[in-house]
């Protein structure tokens, strides 16, 4: 019997795994369970639109900021103070013989025989400086643009849309460069024979040139919002959806004239002429306003017409926009249109306010610039409508 039992223990015991197998079991098991890998943050990556965009938007930034530098130099009669000119850039002074030398330059032309014959050296080297500044903030903009340009056609960040307008923007960059120095040499040539004239840039090449200033600066801003806020695209019922896109587009136009006729007032001065409002003097309109033989040559060149018409498309344009701001009221619009529409308004009365405010003050420099910087802010809020609204569509019932 006893024999019998101890046989049947040793069987049992050889059913079950000795204890050091059993350990050596686990242990495989657990060198075979997989480790979870810690979690890994993603690397977020701009998107080359995004960079673009950033990018077009800073180009823009730049181009506003030499506008109101042109603003001051012309403000200060500046520009003509370097008559030379030299496409990687002029030598600046820097010794009292060179600056001197330089005096020597200016004095051979119209502007110091006529205008500035007591001016010293010292006089002469703030305007020499304020269109030092405004040239090389000019070159400053150009060397923004062709690195990255380069650097990101390279990379392929554009799309073939974007390279044709890389391309329009860098052709006009080139040319805004070309045509600020031939309006300078308007200024520089020997067509000032009545000791009474008063030497200045061509008020057609200053208009031209900040016409172009102006394009540029639109094109930027533009492109820059079409990469970095797309336009909402909605649909809707109302019937007034044609006409408030076209007013806004006739706003944007409106705010560009009333800026370029402000060029004209600029380059004859003819901001000095009446400063009452809103009569120009004792009468609405002037008696001299046709003064000019033939007729057509008093609205770009007798000072009184000059500012006349700008004052009519300054009235014009404030009341085409509070027009688009009473119909856009109450209706289904994206919000940042909505926002877009109220930051034209403000704008446009601000603008106004500031242009009659520096007429009454007889054109002091910081009122003049702010006005001039004004119509570039004007301009941008009109931009920015007229991208909101591009993708506004009317759906008839």
């Amino acid at each position: 019997m006893l024999r019998s039992m101890y046989q049947r223990a040793n069987a049992f015991r050889l059913r079950l795994p000795s204890r050091r197998l059993q350990q050596t079991v686990a242990e495989t098991q657990i060198k075979h369970i997989p480790t979870p890998a810690p979690p890994v943050n993603p690397i977020v990556k701009s998107s080359p639109n995004k960079t673009v965009g950033k990018w077009f938007l800073g180009c823009s930034g730049m181009v506003f900021v030499a506008v109101g530098l042109g603003g001051v130099t012309r403000l200060t009669e500046s520009g003509l103070s370097m008559v030379s000119w030299n496409l990687i850039g002029e030598h600046m002074p820097r010794n009292r013989d060179e600056w001197i030398k330089e005096f020597e330059k200016y004095q051979q032309y119209p502007e110091f025989k006529l205008k500035n014959a007591k001016m010293t050296v010292d006089e002469f080297k703030f305007i020499y400086m304020m269109e030092y500044i405004h040239r090389m903030w000019g070159r400053a903009i150009g060397a923004f643009f062709i690195l990255p340009a380069a650097y990101f056609w390279k990379k392929g960040y554009f799309c073939a849309k974007t390279k044709k307008m890389v391309l329009v923007l860098g052709t006009l960059i080139g040319l805004q460069g070309l045509m600020g120095w031939y309006m300078v040499k308007s200024g520089l040539e020997n067509r000032f024979d009545n000791p009474n004239d008063v030497p200045r840039v061509s008020q057609y090449r200053l208009a031209s040139h900040l016409a172009a200033a102006f394009v540029l600066y639109s094109l930027f801003l533009s492109n820059a919002m079409s990469k970095l806020i797309p336009a909402e695209s909605l649909t809707s019922a109302a019937k007034r959806i044609p006409k408030i896109k076209m007013l806004s587009h006739l706003t944007k136009g409106m705010v560009f004239l009333t800026a370029i006729s402000g060029a004209f007032v600029a380059g004859l001065d003819a901001g000095l002429v009446y400063n009452s409002f809103p009569k120009m003097g004792d009468d609405w309109i002037p008696d001299d306003i046709l003064q000019f033989k033939p007729m057509l040559r008093n609205v770009t060149e007798n000072p009184t017409t000059v500012q006349f018409n700008h004052r009519i498309l300054g009235i014009t344009t404030v009341s085409l926009i509070t027009a688009l701001w009473l119909a856009m009221r109450g209706q289904k619009l994206p919000k940042r249109a909505k926002w877009a529409i109220n930051a034209v308004a403000v704008m446009a009365w601000t603008q106004a306010t500031l242009g009659v405010t520096t007429l009454l003050n007889y054109v002091p420099v910081p009122l003049a610039t702010a006005h001039q910087s004004g119509s570039l802010i004007l301009l941008s809020t009109a931009v920015w409508l007229s991208h909101e609204l591009r993708l506004l569509k009317y759906i008839p019932k």
